[in-house]
């Protein structure tokens, strides 16, 4: 019995040090450098944010997470160490999401609009901090529908806005991905994966669903040339998160999705932009079916612009910046360093 005791002893040591371990994230050498993780009040919420650069004079880049809900911090600087050498790189967990989620906080107002009030507040704070006139914006998957708005609203605040796994017609692009994993799922044998996603189908063109992700991911349409990032343990095992930040990744996702999803489906982006006054730029996987290539090049088509252009990489899915990111580190000091 006194054995169990101390195994029990110690197991809740252990328990209480993973939920409370301190997180950092990792030094970047010179004298004007930066690489900060902290929590800052923005806009009546505290968020989190991570600021990483080798050089703050450098141009800087806020980051728009996707999800609904799920934060990029936890896994992201193993990704972005070239674009740190030309660029000031900001993230940050959105209301609600990861370690931006407070569990005795009411966030039953939780909307997209008041996100892209969060966005617009941080970037005036990071413009301030900074000390930049104008703040390149970016956002990825779900982050773009935050995103293009607050491009759209306050044109002024930004030097231009870039979509990576860029939102379109969320119908459209649903259905590319029933399709495609249909297909997919077919040419592999899988029969009980395509019976189910039939079985599906008809609430997916209602708009009543999403073409499951996990089919997606199974199928090559998220990441092909990495590990899908975001699970659990990558998380878990970065500086940037603790045990307490990993329940709270998980349950801001589910909550975020749950308020979110359904008010994304039924206002598409097309009905909400169509008209942008700064540059702007949409980077897409070929391979992307977690928000479809082919739906985010018809929204292009569309948006009113004097400066906008296609870029497509051709060995990737969802994640571009990640797969190919020495194209994409190419790409973006060319565009933006002068």
């Amino acid at each position: 019995m006194k054995k169990i005791k101390k195994i029990g002893i110690i197991l809740i040591i252990l328990l209480a040090v993973a939920l409370f371990f301190p997180t950092w994230t990792q030094d970047i050498k010179g004298d004007n450098s930066i690489s900060i993780l902290e929590q800052v009040k923005i806009n009546g919420s505290s968020h989190e944010l991570m600021i990483r650069g080798n050089d703050k004079n450098n141009p800087v880049i806020i980051v728009v997470h996707g999800g609904p809900g799920t934060p990029e911090i936890p896994y992201v600087d193993k990704y972005q160490d070239l674009l740190e050498t030309d660029f000031t790189v900001v993230h940050y967990d959105q209301r609600a999401s990861g370690k931006s989620y407070h569990f005795l906080e009411d966030y039953s107002n939780l909307s997209t609009d008041l996100l892209v009030e969060d966005l617009l507040a941080m970037t005036d704070y990071i413009s301030e901090r900074l000390g930049k006139n104008k703040i390149i914006l970016m956002g990825h998957s779900a982050g773009t529908y935050i995103g293009i708005q607050a491009a759209h609203k306050a044109p002024e605040k930004y030097e231009a806005y870039i979509g990576i796994g860029q939102m379109g017609d969320t119908l459209e692009s649903e259905i590319d991905s029933l399709t495609y994993v249909i297909n997919q799922a077919q040419k592999d044998g899988n029969i009980d994966d395509v019976l189910y996603l039939q079985g599906i189908t008809e609430q997916i063109k209602n708009g009543d669903t999403v073409t499951p992700r996990n089919y997606v991911m199974k199928y090559g349409g998220s990441a092909r040339l990495i590990d899908d990032p975001g699970d659990n343990i990558s998380v878990l095992l970065s500086s940037e998160y603790n045990l307490l930040d990993l329940i709270r990744y998980n349950y801001g996702m589910g909550f975020s999705q749950q308020k979110l999803l359904k008010e994304i489906l039924e206002n598409p982006l097309p009905n909400i932009v169509t008209k942008l006054e700064i540059p702007f730029y949409f980077v897409a996987g070929k391979y992307d079916f977690m928000t479809s290539s082919n739906a985010a090049k018809n929204y292009f088509d569309m948006i009113e612009a004097d400066q906008k252009e296609f870029i497509s990489f051709e060995q990737s899915a969802h994640y571009p910046q990640f797969e190919e990111k020495e194209k994409f580190y190419e790409w973006m000091s060319n565009t933006f360093i002068k």
